[in-house]
């Protein structure tokens, strides 16, 4: 058989199991899946470029796949769950990195071989190259924000708004120039390197906690990069698989983006129209009621119902297997165990979805939002652990917070509340929770990880 047959089939079988893949992804029975589908895809589509006819020497391309897996390899099976979204960032980075160097060198390569580019390859060398690059530094921004050697507030400055607006308008003219005139290479390589100084401030201006709603912009710039590049150099699977994952971003960008209270141009642009400097509510006079891990072990021993509120301090503590015995406990003395699950709970996409697959919780157990919410008036007992922002009644109460009008799960509706938290520092809006202060919340202060463990011994003991 031919071999530019062999290689059109492999991306059409790959680009199927893409799309498989993705769908497997909506459902967390299903994602393990779903992602298996996906690298099988993957697999096959480098094997069908490797046989096409383009290629004359495997040299380089053995010396990339050595190195790459050296890199990817540490990366999926050494990483901590705690470091995934930095991780995920660094990748959405090198994804950017790639499809920014095949542009530059395709341009290259036709501009000095003389070959005349037309405007519909040079305007997806042009849209890859702008996406790529500002793709790669915002990606960075993000991984250092999210590793904590950049700053994790919002980086602002006076007059941030009409600098980020000159720049756009400058890469846009320089877009146009390069289009109608491809030999205009200052223009193009000017286009780079503005669109890397694009990318560091789209994302400087942005906070820690908006990061999963940037991961996943990001994640979105660098498929419509790599969409770009398909339609560049001519290959359908990169077509296909960029258009699956840019349009597959964009829309989580905007789903997590209204689930945070965050209008979607403001995270597009970051800091632009910033919120307005508001008064919130004091916890002054106000009182903590702490309890004991015997008490509350006594609680959930003898509770029907429990709803399990896990965040970001659940995967720092990495207590997901103590969470899950607790609940095999809680399940064996009668009561039922479920678990909500806020949409950017955690610091990307998924996180806490991914943290408890990883215990083994059953998929069933695992509730959004939208289906849990209601649940909360008939729920005996809510553990909330290490999350914060998320249960903040402020965003419901409080015209006045920061967070107003952010859809929240209503842990402060149960008949009883328990917070495992090292501390009462405020969480990544940096207001106080009143749900902390509630007459039916009770304090369990320490590691998670330790407090579960006590948990765990207690309710055996009872």
């Amino acid at each position: 058989m031919n071999r530019e047959v062999v290689s059109q089939l492999a991306y059409l079988a790959a680009s199927i199991l893409f799309i498989f893949g993705l769908r497997g992804l909506t459902k967390p029975d299903k994602a393990r899946r779903g992602m298996m589908l996906a690298a099988i895809g993957m697999l096959i589509a480098i094997i069908g470029t490797l046989v096409k006819t383009e290629i004359i020497s495997y040299g380089w391309i053995l010396v990339g796949l050595v190195l790459g897996s050296l890199i990817g390899y540490p990366l999926g099976v050494w990483v901590p769950m705690t470091a995934m979204p930095q991780r995920i960032a660094f990748s959405h980075m090198f994804g950017a990195l790639a499809a920014t160097l095949v542009g530059v060198s395709e341009y290259y390569t036709d501009l000095t071989a003389g070959h005349g580019i037309g405007v519909a390859k040079m305007s997806a060398l042009a849209f890859e190259v702008l996406f790529g690059a500002l793709t790669v530094t915002g990606s960075f921004v993000a991984f250092g924000k999210l590793a904590e050697f950049l700053p994790g507030r919002p980086v602002t400055y006076r007059g941030q708004n009409a600098v980020n607006l000159v720049l756009a308008a400058i890469a846009v003219v320089l877009f146009v120039v390069v289009v109608l005139n491809p030999e205009a290479s200052i223009a193009f390589y000017a286009m780079l390197v503005l669109a890397t100084v694009i990318g560091l401030f789209l994302v400087l201006p942005i906070g820690g906690a908006d990061m999963p709603v940037v991961i996943s912009l990001m994640n979105s710039y660098a498929g419509l990069a790599a969409a770009a590049t398909g339609f560049a150099i001519g290959n359908d699977v990169l077509i296909i698989a960029g258009a699956l994952d840019g349009a597959s971003g964009f829309i989580l960008s905007i789903v997590m983006s209204k689930a945070m209270n965050r209008s979607f141009g403001n995270v597009l642009f970051g800091a632009f129209g910033s919120a307005p400097s508001v008064a919130t509510r004091s916890a002054e006079g106000l009182a903590v009621a702490s309890i004991t891990a015997e008490d509350a072990a006594l609680q959930l021993a003898y509770a029907h119902s429990v709803i399990v509120i896990p965040g970001y301090g659940l995967a720092v503590a990495q207590a997901q297997h103590q969470i899950r015995e607790l609940a095999d406990l809680i399940e064996k003395n009668g009561g039922e165990v479920r678990y909500a699950i806020h949409p950017v709970a955690g610091r990307m996409p998924g996180h806490m979805n991914v943290l408890l697959a990883e215990a083994n919780v059953p998929y069933d157990r695992l509730y959004e939002m939208e289906e849990i919410n209601s649940r909360f008036e008939e729920t005996d007992l809510a553990l909330v652990i290490g999350a914060n922002d998320v249960v903040n009644p402020a965003a419901r109460n409080d015209p006045s917070s920061p967070i107003y009008g952010m859809p929240i799960l209503n842990a402060d509706r149960a008949r009883r509340v328990i917070v495992l938290k090292r501390g009462m520092s405020p969480g990544f809006a940096g207001i106080e929770n009143e749900l902390f202060y509630a007459e039916n919340t009770s304090m369990l202060f320490g590691d998670a990880k330790a407090s579960l463990q006590k948990l765990i011994a207690e309710v055996k003991a009872s």
